[in-house]
């Protein structure tokens, strides 16, 4: 366990202009800086949904740090996100760009907003104009610049950075340690899968000797 002045801390607080998924009452709070490119983000992605259903107490939010030097539709899709959030369908439209693997150039990111649901004249009219940009590179700036994010994706547990968190396991176990909980079926789940890690384990000595 890292000191307390060792940790990396959130520098921007979650507040009313992030998309957040959970309540605000929750008593854990994990921040995802992510690319809609980025291979790392969208294998993490259903990591994270899988926690989100199987944990209660935790709240879920995601900011854009489009890296556009490596990922050239980066930016676009966030701007896309962002557009579909101006119409109530942020969470939709995320889940759509990290669950396709396409490329996410404008024809395709139009498919996905037909799918989210949006209304498609005010989306293509938005787009069209860049009513987003401005703010995806506001929120690219904080990242970069107040918090020091340098990669995708960067995770935060109650303002905490995390580090090294490469399975669902590492994740439920970093939430539950800052006080969200797993659900009853979840727990029993664990339990099972833990007690057949074990008998595995007893099976592979007994034939070793």
């Amino acid at each position: 366990m890292k000191d307390e002045h060792e940790m990396i801390r959130l520098a921007r607080p979650v507040d009313e202009s992030d998309h957040v998924l959970g309540t605000e009452s929750a008593v854990a709070t994990l921040v995802e800086y992510g690319d809609y490119e980025c291979p790392y983000c969208r294998r993490l992605h259903p990591m994270l949904k899988e926690m989100m259903s199987r944990v209660e107490g935790l709240r879920l939010v995601y900011r854009h740090f489009p890296l556009k030097n490596i990922h050239p539709y980066a930016v676009r899709a966030a701007e896309a996100a962002e557009a579909a959030s101006a119409q109530g369908r942020f969470w939709e439209m995320h889940n759509l760009l990290f669950e396709q693997d396409g490329l996410l150039d404008d024809a395709r990111l139009s498919r996905l907003a037909g799918k989210a649901g949006l209304q498609m004249e005010r989306y293509e009219r938005e787009m069209g104009d860049g009513m987003y940009n401005g703010k995806v590179e506001e929120i690219f700036n904080s990242a970069l610049f107040k918090d020091g994010v340098t990669g995708t994706p960067t995770l935060y547990i109650n303002g905490a950075r995390l580090s090294n968190i490469q399975s669902l396991e590492a994740l439920l176990q970093a939430v539950t340690e800052a006080g969200a909980t797993l659900q009853p079926a979840s727990q029993e789940r664990a339990h099972w899968l833990t007690r057949l890690r074990k008998f595995r384990l007893g099976m592979t000595r007994l034939r070793e000797h």
